[in-house]
C-alpha cells in the first residue's frame, strides 16, 4: 500500500498536468546539460525524501518493456527458457513492445520488494529516468509518470519552482 503523503503528491501532480504541460514546453528551451544537471539535483533530493518500499507504485501499474537481454536474464533466474519465460509471463502491448501480461509485476511481493531485484529489467532499474543524462529527450513520459511515481512528481515540483 502506498504511504499516504504519496498518493497526495501523485493526486497533486494529477491537478496540475495543464501546468506541467506548459512546463515541459518551456523546458526544452532550457539547455541540456543545463537541465540534465537542475534534474539530476531534483532527483537525489526526491530520493532522500521518498521510500520506494513505501510506494511501489511503478510496479503495481507501470509495465516496462523487457528486452531479449531481459528476459534472457530473468529466464535464467527462473530456470526457464527464455521462450516458457515470455509465454508465461509477457504479451505485447499496442506499441508491440513485450511488457509483463498483468498488473501488479508478478514479482512484487507483500513487502514492496521484487523477488527479481538483482535481475530486474533494464527498464525498471532506470525507472523513474529523471536522473538520465538525456532528461530533455523523457520529458513526455515523465510528465506521464508524475502519475504514478511520487519521486517524478517532486521532481516536477521542483522544475515548477525553478521554471515555471
Amino acid at each position: 500500500m502506498m504511504d499516504p503523503e504519496y498518493r497526495i503528491l501523485i493526486q497533486t501532480a494529477e491537478s496540475r498536468g495543464r501546468l506541467y504541460r506548459d512546463l515541459v514546453r518551456k523546458l526544452r528551451r532550457v539547455a541540456p546539460k543545463e537541465l540534465a544537471a537542475v534534474m539530476q539535483e531534483l532527483h537525489d533530493e526526491a530520493f532522500r525524501r521518498i521510500d520506494c518500499l513505501k510506494c511501489a507504485h511503478c510496479c503495481a501499474v507501470v509495465g516496462p518493456r523487457l528486452t531479449d537481454t531481459d528476459i534472457q536474464r530473468l529466464g535464467k533466474a527462473l530456470s526457464m527458457k527464455p521462450s516458457a519465460f515470455e509465454a508465461t509471463y509477457l504479451i505485447r502491448d499496442e506499441d508491440g513492445d513485450l511488457v509483463f501480461r498483468e498488473h501488479p509485476c508478478p514479482f512484487l511481493l507483500a513487502d514492496n520488494r521484487c523477488l527479481l531485484y538483482d535481475r530486474r529489467p533494464k527498464a525498471c532499474r532506470e525507472y523513474p529516468h529523471t536522473d538520465d543524462k538525456h532528461a530533455r529527450g523523457l520529458l513526455k513520459i515523465s510528465l506521464v509518470n508524475t502519475r504514478f511515481c511520487p519521486i517524478v512528481a517532486l521532481v516536477f515540483q521542483g522544475l515548477e519552482e525553478r521554471y515555471g
